[in-house]
C-alpha cells in the first residue's frame, strides 16, 4: 500500500485511525489462552472488529520479539491478517548504518512485506537512506516523541533551534511525502503548528492518544494538511478496552469513537 492509496482510504472511511497491536501476552482477556496461539487469535479478532474504521495497523515488534522464534512467527502471521487496503506498520525503531540498515529493511519490507517501518535517525543519512531505497515502502522517522526523556535531547533548551526541528528539516530533504513520514507524539500537539511549517506535506504518525492522554481533536486541529496527513494511533485504549469475553466488541466501540473524533477533519479532503 502506498501513500496515494492511504489517502484514498482515509477519504473513504473518513478516519485517521491507526490501531496499535501492542499485544501483551499477560494482558490477554478472558477466553483467550495466554500463549502464542492466544496472541494470534486475539490479534485476528481485534483486526476483524476494527477494520471498518482503521486505515492503519501498527505492530510494536518488541511484544513479539521477546517471545523468541515463536513470537516472530506470530508477528509474520499477524502481518498476513492485515487487509491489503490498510497500511501495515512495523514499529521496530531500527537504526544502524550501511549494510545493517539494508538487512533490516529487507527483513521488514521484503520478507514480512510491511508497508512501513519506524526508524531512529540519530546516526544520520547513511542510517536512513537504505530504507528509502525500497520502492513503494514508507520510512517513518522519529521526530518529536512524548516520553519524558525527549527533554534530554529533542527539546533541550541548550539547543537553538531545538534538536527535533533540525532533525525534521534535515531528514525531510532525504525523501518525499511518498516514502517518508515522521513520528510526533500526541501529547506534543501544541508543537504541531510549528512542525507543519517545517514538513507541510508529509504524513505524521501520532502515537499517544487514549491511554497516554493525547487528544485526537487537538491533534487534528493543529496537524491536518491538504491530504489529511495524519495517522492517529491508539493501542491500549482500543485493544484493552475490555478484559472480558466482549473484548472485540469493546475494541470496535472504542475504534468507532476515535474515528468519529477525526471525522470532522476528513470530510473536506
Amino acid at each position: 500500500m502506498n501513500v496515494a492509496q492511504l489517502i484514498a482510504e482515509i477519504k473513504r472511511k473518513q478516519s485517521y485511525l491507526c490501531v496499535g497491536l501492542d499485544t501483551d501476552i499477560t494482558k490477554l482477556p478472558d477466553g483467550i489462552t495466554k500463549d502464542v496461539a492466544g496472541i494470534l487469535q486475539f490479534n485476528k479478532e481485534i483486526i476483524d472488529a476494527t477494520k471498518d474504521f482503521a486505515v492503519s495497523y501498527k505492530i510494536n515488534t518488541a511484544f513479539y520479539e521477546q517471545l523468541g522464534s515463536e513470537g516472530w512467527r506470530v508477528l509474520e502471521k499477524t502481518r498476513e491478517l492485515i487487509p491489503s487496503n490498510i497500511l501495515s506498520i512495523a514499529d521496530a525503531k531500527r537504526g544502524d548504518i550501511g549494510n545493517t540498515s539494508t538487512m533490516y529493511a529487507k527483513a521488514f519490507f521484503e520478507t514480512m512485506d510491511f508497508d512501513a517501518l519506524t526508524v531512529a535517525p540519530y546516526m544520520g543519512l547513511d542510517s536512513v537512506e537504505p530504507f528509502l531505497k525500497f520502492e513503494n515502502k514508507i520510512t517513518i522517522v522519529l521526530g518529536l516523541t512524548s516520553n519524558k526523556g525527549s527533554l534530554d535531547f529533542q527539546t533541550n533548551e541548550r539547543y537553538d533551534p531545538p534538536l527535533y526541528k533540525t532533525v525534521l528539516e534535515r531528514v525531510s530533504t532525504w525523501g518525499s511525502m511518498k516514502n517518508l513520514m515522521f513520528v510526533v507524539g500526541a501529547t506534543k500537539a501544541k508543537a504541531l503548528q510549528e512542525i507543519r511549517a517545517i514538513v507541510p506535506d508529509h504524513f505524521l504518525l501520532i502515537p499517544g492518544v487514549g491511554a497516554q492522554g493525547g487528544s485526537a481533536t487537538e491533534v487534528c486541529q493543529n496537524g491536518t494538511n491538504k491530504n489529511g496527513g495524519l495517522l492517529i494511533n491508539s493501542s491500549r485504549g482500543i485493544i484493552y478496552a475490555s478484559s472480558g469475553k466482549d473484548f472485540a466488541e469493546a475494541a470496535r466501540a472504542k475504534a468507532e469513537e476515535l474515528a468519529a473524533e477525526t471525522k470532522p477533519f476528513t470530510t473536506h479532503l
